[in-house]
């Protein structure tokens, strides 16, 4: 690399770092960098002058002598609009850089198939008026969604949503089109962010290599191998809710094969099993059942070893594929845990190899119900984290637009 190539690498990690720190001082950027501190302080001046970073005096610093100044995020005024598509809800958010949620707004979605037009009417709403709440400093640097399906890479089209049956929807570039604010908005499977979310910012964090399983109506998953996300050749890889668990009388799966984990182990498996009607479906009949089963009904309680059972045979083969770290269950399968967790642990021990389950932990998600949502603001950041300073320009420009608009 030359010196100009070496300068954008630096500002691109320097920059990485404050935002996933929250917050670090000259000193431990000078170590993690591995940079000395006169070149820290020649970067954080640039990231400053541009609007990125403040520089401030450690609140509550005991140390001797003069402390090292913290290098923050300036969270307030540069954000991205995360957008997060569940089967029941849509979720709006500001969220500022260093990850912090900003402000966050939350509309329903029914079960009724197909729904690009809705979903996209009822994003682009909720996105401008977080857009119109922002301080009039603020600047929006991306937008970044997540979907509960299989993504295009690079352009936003959701090839396959089984769930509600969502087949090559154009969804990234209309939602784009409809919020107006000259952005494209970037989209991402929903396991695959929640997977990163947790190794940037929660269960995960500092484990280069784990795998994410998060329910929704169905069961999808994220795997973190070598400390990058594990995607396949066209982008469609780690689609764990359709690893057949149970090929031989194995209940229908929505993806049109029989015995999936997630046609197992999902969230219609669990009420059906627990002989909930037809019209109890979502996160709080999934919590009825674990509440039930803590309170002694033998049916909860059977629908959840049957369910767990399945559950972890699916794990059980990942931990042996993939050797991970950490197992992090988030969404539907984050309120299901506590009920199956030991049959999950009870197919680990039988069926993993014993090197391979020697370290490995089973977490719930830290990020709770916020994972896929901090996973698409991660998305959002993308492009401002690959290249700081060359990105101004596009920042300036915004602020322009925003000024103008008020």
């Amino acid at each position: 690399m030359d010196r100009e190539e070496i300068r954008r690498h630096n500002v691109r990690a320097l920059l990485r770092g404050v935002h996933l720190s929250g917050g670090i001082s000259r000193a431990d950027l000078a170590k993690q960098l591995g940079l000395n501190r006169s070149t820290i302080m020649a970067l954080t001046a640039e990231l400053a002058g541009a609007g990125l970073v403040r520089e401030e005096l450690p609140k509550d610093s005991r140390q001797q002598g003069r402390p090292s100044l913290m290098v923050l995020p300036e969270s307030e005024r540069i954000y991205v609009l995360a957008f997060d598509v569940a089967v029941d809800q849509l979720v709006a958010a500001r969220i500022g850089l260093g990850g912090v949620v900003l402000e966050r707004v939350v509309a329903a979605r029914t079960r009724a198939g197909p729904d690009l037009d809705y979903v996209v009417d009822v994003l682009a709403r909720l996105g401008r008026q977080l857009h119109r709440s922002a301080p009039s400093t603020a600047i929006c640097v991306g937008v970044g969604a997540s979907y509960c399906g299989m993504i295009e890479p690079g352009d936003g089209t959701v090839r396959f949503g089984p769930d509600l049956g969502w087949v090559d929807q154009d969804f990234g570039a209309e939602l784009s089109r409809n919020l107006g604010l000259g952005l494209p908005v970037l989209v991402g499977n929903e396991a695959h962010l929640g997977a990163i979310a947790e190794q940037h910012r929660g269960a995960g964090t500092g484990v280069r290599n784990l795998i994410y399983l998060h329910g929704d109506v169905g069961v999808g998953g994220g795997i973190i191998a070598g400390g990058k996300l594990l995607d396949g050749d066209t982008g469609y890889g780690c689609e764990l809710g359709h690893i057949v668990v149970n090929p031989g009388d194995g209940r229908p799966c929505g993806c049109g094969s029989r015995g999936c984990l997630e046609a197992e182990a999902g969230e219609r498996a669990l009420l059906d099993a627990a002989r909930r009607p037809a019209d109890a479906f979502g996160r709080e009949a999934v919590r009825a059942v674990v509440r039930d089963a803590g309170r002694g009904d033998p049916v909860a309680r059977d629908a959840l070893r049957r369910v767990g059972d399945w559950l972890g045979i699916g794990v059980a083969n990942l931990i042996n594929l993939f050797n991970p770290g950490v197992v992090i269950f988030g969404g539907m399968l984050r309120d299901m845990y506590p009920g199956v967790a030991p049959y999950v642990r009870t197919r680990i021990a039988v069926n993993v190899l014993p090197v391979a389950r020697e370290r490995v932990r089973l977490e719930v998600s830290a990020l709770g119900d916020d994972a896929t949502l901090v996973g698409a603001g991660e998305l959002g950041f993308s492009q401002l984290l690959h290249d700081p300073l060359a990105e101004y320009e596009n920042i300036a420009e915004h602020s322009r637009e925003r000024i103008g608009e008020r």
